[in-house]
């Protein structure tokens, strides 16, 4: 098996989220980039492209998201709300909640302050500041030793709440506290990677981007977006991540998954 991930099929639209005359909000699919870039020729999916061609008018990105996370999207309809809503993640009132598949247990909370150079910056670019608050929702713990000096193998649910938005941001900083995210082909490691894609019975990059929270370009009242499972349980990654969860062993910790998972897990034993 390669790093290379699963990409799922596709036979219907893009899920739309939300909508009006000055926003749409979409789930994106992993495997798929945002839009087309020279670096990338060989892709043939692209958000940007798709949505255009799919509600017949021209749409302008606001955000990124890395080609192998999946979730909450958000394009601008007119060069206005496009200014307005990219200001809000250039001053970091966008505020974003994904979700991980990390190793190891992860402790309760974690605030990270690490800074962050661009991965193509010359050597004596400054590294910029970022921060992202780690949260543990549930843990696993596989009765199989990836690492023979233990007698088992760990990985946490984490919930990651980015204050900055660098590249690559949430992976780095995960890898930065030894607990690099499971399918990460750049961050993580691939042995490990393809010992729990063997044992998941997927692989991919496991990181989802869950929930968005931005005010509206035009009004300003504060939106909140999400990937809600109930309403994308046809949703190849929703269903991923649920088979993902459903696996014997996971115990939540007292945060719990968020409630538009639609699921719960057993609370964790004293």
């Amino acid at each position: 098996m390669t790093d290379t991930p699963e990409r799922p099929c596709y036979t219907h639209p893009l899920e739309i989220l939300w909508q009006d005359e000055d926003m749409v909000v979409v789930y994106k699919p992993a495997g798929w980039l945002v839009h087309r870039t020279p670096l990338a020729r060989h892709e043939t999916r692209f958000v940007l492209q798709s949505l255009r061609d799919q509600i017949g008018q021209h749409v302008w990105p606001v955000h990124r998201l890395d080609q192998g996370t999946c979730g909450v999207l958000v394009f601008a309809l007119s060069k206005e709300a496009c200014q307005k809503l990219a200001a809000c993640f250039a001053d970091h009132t966008a505020q974003k909640h994904y979700l991980a598949l990390a190793r190891g247990w992860l402790p309760d909370e974690v605030d990270v302050d690490y800074a962050l150079k661009p991965d193509d910056a010359p050597e004596d670019a400054p590294a910029q500041s970022a921060q992202t608050t780690l949260r543990c929702l549930a843990h696993l713990e596989w009765p199989e030793a990836y690492d023979p000096r233990h007698a088992s193998t760990r990985i946490s649910l984490v919930e990651a709440l980015p204050k900055t938005g660098r590249r690559h941001q949430i992976r780095r900083h995960l890898k930065h506290e030894s607990h690099p995210i499971i399918g990460d082909a750049t961050h993580g490691k691939g042995p490990l990677n393809r010992w729990w894609a063997q044992r998941i019975g997927l692989h991919r990059l496991w990181l989802h981007a869950h929930a968005l929270c931005i005010p509206h370009p035009r009004t300003g009242e504060v939106m909140h977006f999400g990937a809600d499972w109930r309403q994308l349980a046809h949703v190849p990654e929703v269903q991923q991540w649920q088979q993902l969860l459903r696996v014997k062993g996971w115990q939540a910790t007292a945060r719990g998954l968020p409630e538009t998972c639609g699921m719960q897990l057993p609370l964790t034993t004293p």
